[in-house]
């Protein structure tokens, strides 16, 4: 393959995967916080769906470390360790209200960038201290 090869369209992500340590807690953290409503919901993960077309999965760590069948194939292993990160898009106008909200959810903001670009992240960890930003338009280039 090289450069001149042309490449198929990609659309954008469909879905993203955090590994937690207690699925019905995390679960509820992002159902309560930001209204995401749950898609799918067995003994090893929830899908929420973020917005249409976007799916946050939550995985029970370690229980995808092996293949999974399904009756339309195999999905193959994965797993994540550690303090993961995950960027969720806010409304420029809305940094003062998602503040409010975070401090009357008892969640700390751990830090807030005001970006070259003019866009504002918000920084605060999740029940398994993941790292968890709301940003927003002018964090980057694209967005």
């Amino acid at each position: 393959m090289n450069d001149r090869t042309p490449r198929p369209a990609v659309q954008g992500i469909v879905e993203t995967s955090l590994y937690v340590d207690d699925l019905t807690r995390s679960a509820r953290f992002y159902q309560d916080l930001f209204g995401f409503p749950e898609l799918v919901r067995d003994e090893r993960l929830c899908a929420l769906a973020v917005r249409e077309g976007q799916v946050l999965l939550l995985f029970r760590k370690g229980e995808s470390s092996h293949p999974g069948d399904t009756p339309g194939g195999t999905i193959p292993p994965h797993d994540g360790e550690g303090e993961l990160h995950i960027a969720f898009a806010m409304p420029a106008g809305s940094v003062d209200e998602w503040q409010e909200r975070l401090s009357a959810a008892g969640i700390d903001l751990e830090s807030t960038v005001r970006w070259p670009r003019g866009g504002t992240s918000l920084y605060f960890r999740d029940p398994d201290n993941h790292s968890i930003e709301l940003a927003t338009p002018g964090t980057w280039e694209v967005y």
